[in-house]
């Protein structure tokens, strides 16, 4: 065979390579598969970097993230969940399970001599049907403040409860929606901090108010405030010592350093004058204060905080009204923050610093407690699922029902329009309700229930007109979804199917698979 390309190359054609993408996307839905639903198990993830890190999670993103992959097609689908994760929050394994099962369709189809081109139009089609039919049967409760609520409240508890936090589910369901109630419709999840703190149960997390610092209150500063003015600021305050490495100063006596030494201070104690001049009684800094300044402070009454992270000194300022400032010469220009009180609170062992009254309205900080930090991280991860979930609904309060409902309401009409279609298209069309209905079925089967049997009864009900009807994993058999409370946000299911629509059409098409030739290093020479 005439070798085009490179020793090393290798190309796989037409049947091969699409073999390979199948199974490759395939394999990583099943992966994830067992994750879908309230009954989903969590996965541990053991990083072999040092220190052996290990990540016990649920979420989809979280799982693809870490797993280094070689198979073309599978790299689609940790993007797309990637994505998925970026844009809505949740919904990160549905998609990469409804990918998966449309590509499993699809190889049927393939294998029985119908062209790509087809599948994918029928695909097409069926994702345009059935996003019309979850749109028609969406329910908007914006105008009703109360119904909203328990709305926000029934999608949290959804979220949540495939999730490690499922037992405290409505504890950290009541903490989400007050916290993006908050924000009064931004998506900016910015102004929600999140503190991590081991020790108590899930059970103790709590919503505050204000914001929280992670620092403690210097040594003999005032420990609390009242109506403080805060200055922030990414500043050196460490040049009372003579530091000049590298240099070489040569001095004549030791008085000279002295002097040196002097100079130094001086500047220092110019400085913190300036800083003094803005009027405030809070300088909170990103670096290091010496013991020197940090007396110049005390002795004006300032709080001085520093080594203040870096993502608490850019919240810090977004939540008080400030700006970070990092020269003190012109006091009018720079913006100081604002808030009513500046107190130490401890929260288990440690102290941290609390801002409470604080100008924008919109903050507020969450504190979780948990037994290690492994539960904590994955209790982040799930709170910041809901959250995500939740600011997007309040902007699009479009819900649906849960439960695997609006899968069979989209298989249904699907296959309606697959009976309607003409051609070889259909058979794509049904392939796509069939692949829609495999969502419902992994929920029953991660529960241990006969999914076969649930799913055929789900689908006799769901012929009757207005059908509530899904699976409840709780007891183990078909439930009326709107009394259980089970809901969904529009948004999420939307980008649900037509991400997965797009992967499974972006691997649908490829008949030609090239590896390059790795590079030899010792070509440099």
């Amino acid at each position: 065979i005439d070798r085009i390309f490179k020793d090393e190359a290798s190309e796989e054609k037409g049947e091969r390579a699409r073999m390979a993408s199948f199974v490759g996307a395939m394999a990583i839905a099943d992966l994830v598969k067992t994750t879908l639903g309230p009954k989903g198990m969590d996965k541990i993830l053991q990083s072999t970097g040092r220190g052996r890190e290990v990540t016990v999670t649920n979420d989809g993103a979280t799982i693809l993230k870490s797993l280094h992959i070689d198979n073309p097609a599978a790299k689609v689908l940790v993007d797309i969940s990637k994505v998925q994760d970026d844009e809505v929050g949740d919904g990160t394994t549905s998609v990469v399970v409804l990918a998966g099962e449309l590509l499993r369709e699809a190889e049927k189809l393939v294998a029985t001599k119908i062209h790509p081109m087809t599948i994918i139009s029928g695909f097409r089609m069926a994702a345009e049907c059935a996003r019309n039919a979850l749109s028609q049967k969406v329910v908007d409760n914006k105008t009703d403040a109360e119904k909203f609520r328990s709305d926000l409240m029934n999608i949290a508890m959804t979220t949540l409860s495939s999730k490690i936090l499922s037992q405290d589910k409505e504890h950290f369901a009541k903490l989400a929606v007050d916290a993006v109630m908050r924000l009064k419709g931004s998506t900016n999840l910015e102004s929600i901090q999140i503190i991590k703190k081991p020790g108590g149960s899930l059970m103790d997390s709590f919503l505050d108010e204000g914001f929280i610092l992670d620092k403690k209150i210097g040594i003999g500063q005032p420990k609390r405030i009242e109506n403080a003015k805060i200055l922030v600021a990414n500043t050196a305050m460490d040049t009372d010592k003579v530091k000049i490495y590298g240099a070489r100063v040569r001095v004549d006596s030791m008085a000279r350093v002295a002097q040196i030494e002097t100079a130094e201070k001086e500047k220092m104690r110019e400085k913190v004058q300036k800083i003094i001049g803005h009027g405030i009684n809070c300088f909170v800094n990103r670096q290091l204060i010496y013991n020197f300044p940090e007396e110049l402070f005390a002795d004006a009454g300032i709080l001085a905080i520093e080594h203040a992270d870096f993502d608490g000194i850019e919240r810090l300022a977004l939540v008080t009204g400030g700006e970070i400032a990092s020269t003190f010469d012109n006091p009018e220009s720079v913006k100081l923050g604002h808030c009513d009180l500046i107190e130490e609170i401890m929260i288990g062992e440690d102290k941290l610093i609390h801002f409470s009254g604080v100008a924008m309205g919109q903050a507020c900080t969450i504190v979780l407690r948990g037994a290690s930090h492994h539960v904590l991280d994955e209790a982040e991860r799930s709170l910041h699922d809901a959250l995500c979930v939740l600011s997007q609904t309040v902007n699009d309060s479009r819900v649906l029902l849960g439960g695997g409902w609006p899968e069979m309401v989209m298989a249904k009409e699907v296959d309606e329009l697959a009976k309607r279609t003409p051609g070889k298209k259909s058979l794509a069309i049904e392939a796509f309700s069939r692949a829609l209905l495999a969502i419902p079925t992994i929920i029953a089967d991660n529960a241990g229930l006969d999914s076969a049997e649930l799913v055929s009864q789900l689908r006799a009900e769901h012929q009757k007109e207005g059908c509530t009807a899904g699976i409840d994993v709780i007891s183990g058999s078909v439930g009326d979804m709107a009394e259980r409370g089970i809901c969904e946000a529009f948004k999420v299911k939307q980008a649900v199917l037509l991400s997965a629509t797009e992967a499974a059409e972006m691997i649908l098409r490829v008949d030609e698979i090239i590896t390059c030739a790795p590079r030899r290093r010792e070509d440099r020479m």
